[in-house]
């Protein structure tokens, strides 16, 4: 999630001026915090101190807030949300092993075998100019493995979870 680093809202007051409940909630994508459309960003004022709610007591919070706060650690718990997560780590940690294997075999082999890396394949195409070529190619592959994984295996779960978690959030009064 992106921070506003308590910068205010271009159409004027702060961050406390704004109240979104939602982890999810993405200001800059929402359009808070770009330019004016005028070509110059909008001017910069930092907040203060007062209008940080850091770390706020439960008994100052607005009435919605504990309850929301207490949606998403319920949600966080539940079964779905572990499964969505199990899912994405089975993943990613194993493509992240294999990528660093790869890539760190490539940089040792250009190191410490250069007559290897050095040696023709066709041409002037060598082992070490088609091994940094697949060092291109695996990460567009990867890319393409975990973007395909997400949409097959993730996406839907995930979207489903957060459906739930809004429906949740709206019957306990929290702002969705």
């Amino acid at each position: 999630m992106q921070q506003s680093n308590d910068r205010p809202h271009p159409g004027g007051g702060g961050p406390a001026d704004v109240g979104h409940d939602d982890p999810w909630y993405d200001a800059l994508a929402s359009g808070w915090g770009e330019s004016t459309g005028t070509g110059a960003p909008p001017a910069v004022h930092p907040a203060p101190p007062s209008v940080r709610p850091a770390a706020e007591p439960a008994a100052r919070r607005p009435e919605g807030a504990a309850d929301t706060a207490d949606v998403y650690l319920q949600v966080q718990r539940s079964a779905a949300f572990q499964e969505v997560r199990s899912r994405y780590r089975r993943f990613v940690v194993p493509a992240i092993v294999v990528f660093c294997a790869w890539y760190v075999a490539y940089v040792v082999a250009a190191t410490a075998a250069p007559d290897l890396m050095a040696r023709p394949v066709a041409g002037a195409v060598n082992v070490g100019l088609l091994a940094g070529l697949g060092q291109f190619l695996t990460t567009f592959l990867l890319t393409w493995a975990y973007t395909r994984h997400a949409r097959l295996r993730r996406d839907r779960a995930a979207l489903e979870l957060r459906w739930d978690t809004q429906e949740l959030a709206r019957e306990r009064g929290g702002v969705s």
